[in-house]
């Protein structure tokens, strides 16, 4: 007899795996599949930040940047070890845009999400010790704003953690092969690794494939759409997030790439920097995994039949060309240690720009069965995936009648539940409790884990104590952790994604840690 679940979720990234945990924590009966590994894409390809979007000012979404910035504190309490605040420095550039509209724009981004945590903006002289002699001598000033960091994968794996805690099945590896409408149900047909060929069936589909979207919803477009929704509601661009319609024909997915590289660190501080381009687009600079400098992000377009996701010759070039023009010393492509791509599953407002095409998100919910909502969902950002799974189910509500309320906006993610969300006073008594651990080492771990390090060292004494070493701060135990608890099945998996430990290696421990995981897991 087929397992009949609430809702299948089909998409491993911050959306589906958000969803997934709201649902699990209400009740409901939750399978996910993701075909690859979760924050295999887009969510582990992002700039990494926690914003409310200062250039959206720009394009008037004034009601995404307002809900962004109200998400940025919600979910800097709910994981204070992998969220933390960071300062931007805006320098003023005479030739952009005038610092009338600056100063106005960082009031209202201070102002319009109701900040309580973050410090606002000042203005800032670049003869401080802080700022000298990093940027071009024409730059004397500028402005100073908090947002916020993320570890954008540890964000997706601790919403499937927390999922499976509530008792979602979460599957990886896993593709959805077949969608059917039957009756009042649908069924699922997946194939696994590790199983073969399934079949579930669900009362509702959630299909947050991000840049596969409209591939999933092909697998049932056989089928006609059923018309059981009386009064739909059409969105506007202020608002696309109340956007439901009884068919996607004029809904879709436009796909842009955002690409990013990765150098020595250029300059020391904490602070993190935003530059205005001639082009009217923005870069960032940002310290990245402490020996590191991150810089980002480009917008273009792309099509599935380019191939693999990578960054470009003229990406790289751009990006070191953008930042030179600020940096006292040029950026050349030779500096380069690292990229990364990921393909941006936007919501097609038919814009010609871009990156003038909205980040906010749509849902636009069809009935291929009877009464069984297929939800679709088109873009969104890692800052409100919390909110879209939360109106996900406020849209569903009507379907699950006896699910519980609405619940994580005050509930910590797994391992932030730190006293006082104060992240360096844990650090603090880890280092009273753990003497003989590189302090170092304890840190990553600790920002990675939070409180549930102590599933990994234990009571370890030694380093020693956490297995072999491979390099880089890789341990065994940190290993097993991964494969045991947030679903690492592959080498990259653990250097890639759930960490960034593979910059930390030399090119012979990658390939030795290659040779041993797949010897110790793959086999």
């Amino acid at each position: 007899m087929d397992v009949i679940y609430d809702l299948a979720i089909i998409g491993g990234g911050i959306n589906g795996c958000a969803i997934a945990r709201d649902a699990a924590g209400r009740g409901l009966s939750v399978i996910l599949c993701e075909r690859n590994d979760l924050a295999g894409a887009t969510s582990s390809s992002s700039t990494k930040l926690i914003h409310g979007g200062l250039r959206y000012l720009e394009y008037y979404e004034f009601s995404l940047v307002r809900k962004a910035l109200i998400e940025r504190e919600v979910l800097l309490r709910s994981a204070p070890h992998i969220i933390w605040p960071m300062r931007f420095v805006l320098p003023y550039d005479k030739g952009l845009r005038p610092a009338w509209m600056l100063r106005v724009g960082l009031f209202i981004y201070d102002y319009m999400g109701g900040r309580k945590l973050l410090p606002p903006t000042k203005t800032v002289k670049f003869n401080q010790d802080k700022f000298k002699d990093i940027l071009e001598a024409e730059f004397d000033f500028g402005y100073e704003y908090s947002d916020c960091w993320v570890e954008d994968a540890r964000l997706v794996i601790l919403n499937a953690v927390d999922a499976a805690h509530h008792g979602a099945h979460i599957y990886t590896q896993t593709e959805v092969v077949d969608i059917r409408a039957e009756d009042s149900l649908y069924a699922v047909d997946y194939h696994s690794e590790r199983e073969g060929k399934k079949t579930i069936k669900a009362r509702a589909i959630i299909n947050s494939a991000g840049p596969w979207v409209d591939e999933i919803l092909k697998k049932i477009e056989g089928s006609q759409s059923l018309e059981t929704d009386a009064n739909p509601v059409h969105g506007t661009k202020d608002n696309p997030e109340d956007h439901l319609s009884e068919n996607t024909e004029d809904n879709s997915v436009r796909l842009v790439k955002g690409s990013h590289i990765i150098i020595p660190r250029k300059y020391a501080g904490d602070h993190a920097y935003i530059f205005q381009n001639a082009d009217n687009r923005i870069i960032f600079a940002i310290p990245y995994e402490q020996d590191f400098t991150l810089i980002g992000t480009t917008d273009v377009p792309y099509d599935h039949r380019e191939g693999p996701v990578k960054i470009s010759p003229e990406e790289i070039t751009y990006l070191c060309d953008a930042a030179s023009e600020y940096f006292s010393e040029n950026i050349e492509p030779d500096d380069v240690v690292w990229t990364y791509s990921g393909v941006r599953p936007l919501y097609d407002d038919k814009s010609p720009d871009a990156s003038a095409v909205t980040r906010d998100y749509v849902l636009d919910i069809e009935h291929f069965a009877k009464e069984a909502p297929f939800v679709s969902v088109y873009g969104g950002k890692i800052t409100t995936s919390r909110k879209l799974a939360e109106h996900v189910m406020a849209k569903l509500s009507g379907y699950f009648p006896n699910m519980k309320p609405v619940w994580t906006q005050y509930a910590h993610l797994p391992g932030g539940d730190i006293i006082g969300d104060d992240f360096e006073a844990f650090y603090n008594e880890l280092r009273v409790s753990y003497p003989h651990i590189n302090p170092k080492a304890l840190y990553r771990m600790a920002r990675a884990y939070g409180t549930r390090i102590t599933m990994i060292i234990g009571e370890a004494g030694q380093g020693a104590d956490l297995g072999e070493s491979f390099g880089g701060g890789v341990s065994e135990a940190e290993i097993c952790y991964l494969y045991n608890y947030e679903w690492a099945r592959r080498p990259e998996d653990v250097l890639w994604r759930r960490s960034k430990l593979g910059l930390h290696m030399t090119p012979g421990e990658i390939g030795q840690f290659n040779i041993w995981f797949k010897k110790n897991f793959m086999s």
